[in-house]
């Protein structure tokens, strides 16, 4: 949670961890998020990761889009998700749909696209 607070210039609002509501947790899933709540500006989102009692599928779970009003914003989220990423689909760029987009796979494996709509 520490990468993404940083990233999105967030605030950590509420952190349970599996071992925090789970009786007789695994080990191996103790310190595994259950339910994260992060303030991006007037906005929440919550994160989690994914049970392990659950079948994962890399590039079958989600992506996230952060539409922002300014080209300067979208640099900064780009160079923070961006570090040390697993993999860049896109490069921050301009296109016929946003003058500053990128799409990329953080190096949690968080697919992210960071678009920029001007009014």
């Amino acid at each position: 949670m520490k990468f993404y607070t940083e990233a999105l210039g967030a605030e950590l609002i509420d952190m349970t961890l599996f071992k925090d509501k789970m009786p007789n947790c695994p080990p191996e899933q103790q310190e595994l998020v259950m339910n994260a709540q992060l303030k991006v500006g007037n906005q929440r989102i919550m994160l989690s990761d994914e049970n392990p009692q659950f079948e994962y599928e890399h590039g079958y779970n989600m992506t996230a889009a952060i539409i922002v009003d300014s080209v300067d914003e979208a640099k900064k989220l780009y160079e923070a998700l961006s570090a040390d990423a697993r993999k860049i689909t896109m490069e921050l760029q301009e296109t016929f749909w946003s003058p500053a987009y990128a799409n990329l796979e953080d190096k949690f494996g968080m697919m992210w696209q960071i678009s920029t709509e001007l009014d």
